[in-house]
Protein backbone atom coordinates (compact mmCIF):
# COMPACT_ATOMS: atom_id res chain seq x y z
CA UNK A 1 0.00 0.00 0.00
CA UNK A 2 1.56 3.26 -1.10
CA UNK A 3 0.66 6.71 0.23
CA UNK A 4 -2.76 8.29 0.05
CA UNK A 5 -5.10 8.98 2.94
CA UNK A 6 -3.62 7.48 6.10
CA UNK A 7 -6.90 6.01 7.35
CA UNK A 8 -7.69 4.52 3.95
CA UNK A 9 -4.14 3.13 3.75
CA UNK A 10 -4.55 1.50 7.18
CA UNK A 11 -8.00 0.18 6.27
CA UNK A 12 -6.73 -1.37 3.03
CA UNK A 13 -3.92 -3.12 4.90
CA UNK A 14 -6.42 -4.44 7.47
CA UNK A 15 -8.74 -5.69 4.71
CA UNK A 16 -5.88 -7.47 2.93
CA UNK A 17 -4.71 -9.03 6.19
CA UNK A 18 -8.20 -10.31 7.01
CA UNK A 19 -8.62 -11.70 3.49
CA UNK A 20 -5.26 -13.49 3.75
CA UNK A 21 -6.22 -14.90 7.17
CA UNK A 22 -9.53 -16.12 5.76
CA UNK A 23 -7.78 -17.78 2.83
CA UNK A 24 -4.99 -19.28 4.94
CA UNK A 25 -6.48 -19.85 8.42
CA UNK A 26 -3.47 -21.88 9.59
CA UNK A 27 -0.93 -19.21 8.65
CA UNK A 28 0.91 -17.30 11.37
CA UNK A 29 0.49 -13.50 11.27
CA UNK A 30 3.69 -11.54 11.92
CA UNK A 31 3.94 -7.75 12.07
CA UNK A 32 7.24 -5.94 11.50
CA UNK A 33 7.97 -2.23 11.75
CA UNK A 34 10.57 -1.38 9.10
CA UNK A 35 11.74 1.51 11.29
CA UNK A 36 13.35 -0.92 13.73
CA UNK A 37 13.26 -4.38 12.08
CA UNK A 38 16.39 -5.71 10.36
CA UNK A 39 16.85 -8.16 7.50
CA UNK A 40 17.32 -11.04 9.96
CA UNK A 41 13.84 -10.41 11.38
CA UNK A 42 12.34 -10.40 7.89
CA UNK A 43 14.17 -13.58 6.83
CA UNK A 44 12.94 -15.30 9.99
CA UNK A 45 9.37 -14.10 9.39
CA UNK A 46 9.19 -15.56 5.87
CA UNK A 47 10.86 -18.86 6.85
CA UNK A 48 8.81 -21.95 7.83
CA UNK A 49 8.29 -22.26 11.58
CA UNK A 50 7.07 -24.89 14.03
CA UNK A 51 3.71 -23.10 14.15
CA UNK A 52 3.03 -22.89 10.42
CA UNK A 53 4.59 -23.48 7.00
CA UNK A 54 3.29 -20.17 5.71
CA UNK A 55 3.14 -16.71 7.30
CA UNK A 56 1.24 -13.51 6.66
CA UNK A 57 3.84 -10.79 7.15
CA UNK A 58 2.77 -7.16 7.60
CA UNK A 59 5.60 -4.64 7.13
CA UNK A 60 4.68 -1.12 8.25
CA UNK A 61 6.67 2.10 7.72
CA UNK A 62 8.33 0.70 4.61
CA UNK A 63 9.76 4.17 3.90
CA UNK A 64 12.08 3.68 6.91
CA UNK A 65 13.56 0.33 5.83
CA UNK A 66 17.36 0.25 5.76
CA UNK A 67 19.28 -0.99 2.72
CA UNK A 68 19.84 -4.55 3.98
CA UNK A 69 16.20 -5.01 4.89
CA UNK A 70 15.19 -3.64 1.49
CA UNK A 71 17.56 -6.02 -0.30
CA UNK A 72 16.18 -8.98 1.66
CA UNK A 73 12.62 -8.05 0.74
CA UNK A 74 13.41 -7.59 -2.96
CA UNK A 75 15.25 -10.93 -3.02
CA UNK A 76 12.32 -12.71 -1.36
CA UNK A 77 9.87 -11.06 -3.75
CA UNK A 78 11.75 -12.47 -6.75
CA UNK A 79 11.84 -15.93 -5.16
CA UNK A 80 8.13 -15.82 -4.27
CA UNK A 81 7.17 -14.88 -7.83
CA UNK A 82 9.12 -17.88 -9.14
CA UNK A 83 7.63 -20.30 -6.59
CA UNK A 84 4.27 -18.77 -5.54
CA UNK A 85 2.75 -22.01 -4.26
CA UNK A 86 4.82 -22.04 -1.07
CA UNK A 87 5.32 -18.29 -0.67
CA UNK A 88 4.33 -16.24 2.34
CA UNK A 89 1.90 -13.35 1.99
CA UNK A 90 3.81 -10.08 2.48
CA UNK A 91 1.83 -6.85 2.81
CA UNK A 92 3.85 -3.63 2.94
CA UNK A 93 2.68 -0.21 4.03
CA UNK A 94 4.43 2.96 2.80
CA UNK A 95 3.20 6.41 3.86
CA UNK A 96 3.99 7.94 0.45
CA UNK A 97 6.46 10.62 -0.51
CA UNK A 98 10.02 10.44 -1.80
CA UNK A 99 11.62 8.65 1.15
CA UNK A 100 11.87 4.93 0.45
CA UNK A 101 10.32 5.30 -3.00
CA UNK A 102 13.29 3.58 -4.65
CA UNK A 103 12.59 0.43 -2.63
CA UNK A 104 8.95 0.51 -3.77
CA UNK A 105 10.13 0.68 -7.39
CA UNK A 106 12.57 -2.22 -6.83
CA UNK A 107 9.83 -4.36 -5.28
CA UNK A 108 7.48 -3.56 -8.15
CA UNK A 109 10.13 -4.58 -10.70
CA UNK A 110 10.69 -7.79 -8.74
CA UNK A 111 7.00 -8.67 -9.15
CA UNK A 112 5.21 -7.01 -6.23
CA UNK A 113 1.84 -5.35 -6.80
CA UNK A 114 1.74 -1.65 -5.94
CA UNK A 115 -1.58 -0.21 -4.81
CA UNK A 116 -1.50 3.60 -4.84
CA UNK A 117 -4.07 4.55 -2.20
CA UNK A 118 -6.42 7.46 -2.94
CA UNK A 119 -5.61 10.67 -1.07
CA UNK A 120 -9.27 11.77 -0.65
CA UNK A 121 -8.34 15.44 -1.01
CA UNK A 122 -11.01 16.33 -3.56
CA UNK A 123 -14.64 16.74 -2.39
CA UNK A 124 -15.79 14.17 -4.96
CA UNK A 125 -13.37 11.59 -3.57
CA UNK A 126 -14.59 12.20 -0.01
CA UNK A 127 -18.19 11.90 -1.15
CA UNK A 128 -17.46 8.60 -2.91
CA UNK A 129 -15.74 7.35 0.25
CA UNK A 130 -18.88 8.06 2.31
CA UNK A 131 -21.05 6.28 -0.26
CA UNK A 132 -18.72 3.26 -0.14
CA UNK A 133 -18.81 3.22 3.68
CA UNK A 134 -22.59 2.86 3.51
CA UNK A 135 -22.37 0.27 0.72
CA UNK A 136 -19.99 -1.86 2.83
CA UNK A 137 -22.82 -2.08 5.36
CA UNK A 138 -25.37 -2.82 2.60
CA UNK A 139 -27.02 0.56 3.12
CA UNK A 140 -27.71 3.62 0.97
CA UNK A 141 -27.46 7.32 1.74
CA UNK A 142 -29.08 10.39 0.18
CA UNK A 143 -26.54 12.54 -1.72
CA UNK A 144 -27.33 15.61 0.44
CA UNK A 145 -26.86 13.56 3.61
CA UNK A 146 -23.48 12.32 2.37
CA UNK A 147 -22.47 15.89 1.52
CA UNK A 148 -23.41 17.04 5.02
CA UNK A 149 -21.22 14.35 6.59
CA UNK A 150 -18.32 15.42 4.37
CA UNK A 151 -18.89 19.09 5.24
CA UNK A 152 -18.68 18.38 8.98
CA UNK A 153 -16.07 15.61 9.12
CA UNK A 154 -14.45 15.62 5.68
CA UNK A 155 -10.92 16.29 6.95
CA UNK A 156 -11.02 13.43 9.47
CA UNK A 157 -11.51 10.25 7.46
CA UNK A 158 -11.42 7.88 10.43
CA UNK A 159 -14.07 9.81 12.32
CA UNK A 160 -16.12 10.04 9.12
CA UNK A 161 -16.06 6.25 8.72
CA UNK A 162 -16.88 5.79 12.41
CA UNK A 163 -19.81 8.19 12.10
CA UNK A 164 -21.24 6.21 9.17
CA UNK A 165 -20.90 3.03 11.21
CA UNK A 166 -22.66 4.62 14.19
CA UNK A 167 -25.49 5.98 12.03
CA UNK A 168 -26.08 2.55 10.49
CA UNK A 169 -26.02 0.93 13.94
CA UNK A 170 -28.42 3.43 15.54
CA UNK A 171 -30.92 3.90 12.69
CA UNK A 172 -32.65 1.61 10.18
CA UNK A 173 -33.22 4.34 7.56
CA UNK A 174 -32.41 3.13 4.04
CA UNK A 175 -31.50 5.42 2.46
CA UNK A 176 -30.07 7.49 5.33
CA UNK A 177 -31.67 10.93 5.07
CA UNK A 178 -30.32 14.45 5.51
CA UNK A 179 -32.76 15.06 8.40
CA UNK A 180 -31.48 11.97 10.20
CA UNK A 181 -27.84 12.97 9.70
CA UNK A 182 -28.53 16.53 10.94
CA UNK A 183 -30.42 15.14 13.92
CA UNK A 184 -27.48 12.91 14.81
CA UNK A 185 -24.79 15.56 14.30
CA UNK A 186 -26.70 18.09 16.41
CA UNK A 187 -27.19 15.61 19.24
CA UNK A 188 -23.60 14.36 19.21
CA UNK A 189 -21.39 16.72 21.28
CA UNK A 190 -18.32 14.60 20.48
CA UNK A 191 -18.45 15.88 16.90
CA UNK A 192 -18.33 19.51 18.05
CA UNK A 193 -15.81 18.66 20.75
CA UNK A 194 -13.38 17.06 18.32
CA UNK A 195 -13.84 19.95 15.88
CA UNK A 196 -13.03 22.46 18.64
CA UNK A 197 -10.05 20.34 19.72
CA UNK A 198 -8.67 20.14 16.17
CA UNK A 199 -8.93 23.92 15.78
CA UNK A 200 -7.20 24.48 19.12
CA UNK A 201 -4.46 21.93 18.38
CA UNK A 202 -3.72 23.67 15.08
CA UNK A 203 -3.26 26.97 16.94
CA UNK A 204 -6.47 28.56 15.63
CA UNK A 205 -7.52 29.89 19.04
CA UNK A 206 -10.16 32.39 17.90
CA UNK A 207 -11.81 29.89 15.52
CA UNK A 208 -11.87 27.24 18.27
CA UNK A 209 -13.53 29.62 20.75
CA UNK A 210 -16.10 30.73 18.16
CA UNK A 211 -16.91 27.07 17.34
CA UNK A 212 -17.21 26.29 21.06
CA UNK A 213 -19.54 29.25 21.75
CA UNK A 214 -21.66 28.36 18.69
CA UNK A 215 -22.02 24.78 19.92
CA UNK A 216 -23.03 25.93 23.42
CA UNK A 217 -25.57 28.38 21.96
CA UNK A 218 -27.10 25.49 20.01
CA UNK A 219 -27.67 23.60 23.23
CA UNK A 220 -24.53 21.51 23.75
CA UNK A 221 -23.65 21.29 27.44
CA UNK A 222 -20.15 22.67 28.22
CA UNK A 223 -19.34 19.51 30.18
CA UNK A 224 -19.86 17.44 27.01
CA UNK A 225 -17.35 19.60 25.10
CA UNK A 226 -14.92 19.38 28.01
CA UNK A 227 -15.24 15.59 27.91
CA UNK A 228 -14.48 15.49 24.17
CA UNK A 229 -11.45 17.78 24.61
CA UNK A 230 -10.18 15.64 27.49
CA UNK A 231 -10.61 12.46 25.42
CA UNK A 232 -8.53 14.02 22.63
CA UNK A 233 -5.76 15.03 25.06
CA UNK A 234 -5.74 11.62 26.76
CA UNK A 235 -5.35 9.94 23.37
CA UNK A 236 -2.41 12.23 22.59
CA UNK A 237 -0.88 11.38 25.97
CA UNK A 238 -1.16 7.66 25.12
CA UNK A 239 0.39 8.30 21.70
CA UNK A 240 3.27 10.11 23.40
CA UNK A 241 3.78 7.20 25.81
CA UNK A 242 3.77 4.68 22.93
CA UNK A 243 6.29 6.76 20.99
CA UNK A 244 8.52 7.00 24.06
CA UNK A 245 8.30 3.23 24.61
CA UNK A 246 6.65 3.62 28.03
CA UNK A 247 3.67 1.53 26.95
CA UNK A 248 2.99 -0.73 23.98
CA UNK A 249 0.39 -0.13 21.27
CA UNK A 250 -1.69 -2.97 22.74
CA UNK A 251 -1.53 -1.41 26.22
CA UNK A 252 -2.79 1.90 24.81
CA UNK A 253 -6.10 0.15 24.00
CA UNK A 254 -6.86 2.69 21.28
CA UNK A 255 -7.86 2.31 17.63
CA UNK A 256 -4.56 2.15 15.65
CA UNK A 257 -5.65 4.84 13.21
CA UNK A 258 -6.72 7.19 16.04
CA UNK A 259 -3.37 6.58 17.75
CA UNK A 260 -1.48 7.24 14.53
CA UNK A 261 -3.38 10.48 13.94
CA UNK A 262 -2.72 11.61 17.53
CA UNK A 263 1.00 10.93 17.06
CA UNK A 264 1.05 13.34 14.12
CA UNK A 265 -0.36 16.07 16.38
CA UNK A 266 2.38 15.72 19.01
CA UNK A 267 4.84 18.07 17.29
CA UNK A 268 5.87 20.87 19.68
CA UNK A 269 4.25 19.29 22.73
CA UNK A 270 6.08 18.50 25.98
CA UNK A 271 4.97 16.20 28.78
CA UNK A 272 4.64 19.20 31.13
CA UNK A 273 2.52 21.05 28.55
CA UNK A 274 0.27 18.02 28.10
CA UNK A 275 -0.08 17.68 31.88
CA UNK A 276 -0.96 21.38 32.24
CA UNK A 277 -3.74 21.07 29.65
CA UNK A 278 -5.20 17.94 31.24
CA UNK A 279 -5.17 19.66 34.66
CA UNK A 280 -6.86 22.72 33.15
CA UNK A 281 -9.59 20.51 31.66
CA UNK A 282 -10.07 18.83 35.05
CA UNK A 283 -10.56 22.31 36.54
CA UNK A 284 -12.99 23.21 33.75
CA UNK A 285 -14.90 19.99 34.43
CA UNK A 286 -15.16 20.97 38.10
CA UNK A 287 -16.36 24.47 37.13
CA UNK A 288 -19.10 23.00 34.95
CA UNK A 289 -20.44 21.07 37.95
CA UNK A 290 -20.28 23.96 40.45
CA UNK A 291 -23.19 26.35 40.94
CA UNK A 292 -22.37 30.00 40.28
CA UNK A 293 -19.28 29.23 38.17
CA UNK A 294 -18.75 30.09 34.49
CA UNK A 295 -18.07 26.86 32.55
CA UNK A 296 -17.85 28.70 29.20
CA UNK A 297 -15.06 30.90 30.58
CA UNK A 298 -13.33 27.77 31.88
CA UNK A 299 -13.65 26.23 28.41
CA UNK A 300 -12.16 29.34 26.82
CA UNK A 301 -9.15 29.21 29.14
CA UNK A 302 -8.69 25.51 28.35
CA UNK A 303 -8.83 26.16 24.60
CA UNK A 304 -6.31 29.00 24.89
CA UNK A 305 -3.90 26.77 26.83
CA UNK A 306 -4.28 23.89 24.34
CA UNK A 307 -3.59 26.32 21.48
CA UNK A 308 -0.32 27.26 23.23
CA UNK A 309 0.51 23.55 23.70
CA UNK A 310 0.33 23.99 27.47
CA UNK A 311 2.82 26.83 27.67
CA UNK A 312 2.23 29.87 29.88
CA UNK A 313 1.06 33.03 28.10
Amino acid sequence: MYGGDSYLNDQTVRDLKHEAQRRYPDAETIELDAANADHYAFDEAVSPSLLADRAIVIVTNLQNADEKLGDAMVSYCRQACKEPADACIVICQHEGGVKGKRLVEQLTKAGAYKDAVADLKKPEAKLNFVMQCFERRKRRVEPMAAQQLVAVLGDRTGELAAMVGQLCFDFDDNPMTLDRVNQYLTSNPQVDGFRVADLALSGRTADAIIAMRSSVEQGTAPIALIGALAMKLRTMAKASAVRAGTISTAEAKTNPWVLKNATRQLSGWTSSGMSACIQMLAWADEQSKTNGSDPVYALERSIELISRKGRAA
